[in-house]
C-alpha cells in the first residue's frame, strides 16, 4: 500500500453532506459522480492529497444503503492507492485475506478498485484502489 488515498463515509443525503463538510472543512467539494455499478452517488474533498468521500446510496439494496440502515452514517471504508492492483489482489490473497472482489472494478473518480471483506481486517471495509491508465 502506498498511502492512505480516501476515507469514504456513507450519507443519508449527499447535499446536506457536502454543505456540512463544507462548513467543516473549509473548501468545497471538487466533484460530485454516480456510480451506477454500485448503487451510489459521491462527492469528494481533497485535504492536501487525502480526500473524503461521501457516499449517498441511490438504490435500496446497495451495498451504502444496507450499511446506513445497519449502523447509521459514518465511516464506511479507508482506501489505500496501491501501484498494481491485480498484484495487490493476489498477494492479500495469498496473505489469507479476505477479498470482496477477486478483479478489481470501476468506481468513482478515475480508479480501479477492490474490497477487502472486513471480517479478515479487524471489521474495517478496506478498498483497494489504482488511478486507471
Amino acid at each position: 500500500m502506498e498511502k492512505l488515498e480516501h476515507i469514504g463515509i456513507a450519507v443519508k443525503n449527499l447535499d446536506e453532506s457536502n454543505r456540512l463538510f463544507a462548513k467543516l472543512l473549509g473548501k468545497q467539494h471538487y466533484k460530485t459522480e454516480e456510480v451506477t455499478a454500485e448503487g451510489v452517488r459521491t462527492s469528494f474533498f481533497d485535504l492536501n492529497g487525502v480526500k473524503i468521500e461521501l457516499l449517498e446510496a441511490t438504490q435500496p439494496n446497495s451495498p451504502v444503503a444496507k450499511f446506513i440502515e445497519k449502523r447509521g452514517e459514518g465511516i464506511h471504508h479507508l482506501a489505500f492507492e496501491v501501484n498494481n492492483i491485480h498484484e495487490s489482489i493476489q498477494s492479500y490473497s495469498d496473505q489469507g485475506f479476505s477479498l470482496l472482489n477477486a478483479e478489481p472494478k470501476t468506481g468513482a473518480d478515475n480508479k480501479l478498485i477492490a474490497f477487502m471483506h472486513p471480517k479478515s481486517t479487524n471489521g474495517v471495509l478496506i478498498e483497494l484502489c489504482q488511478e486507471k491508465k
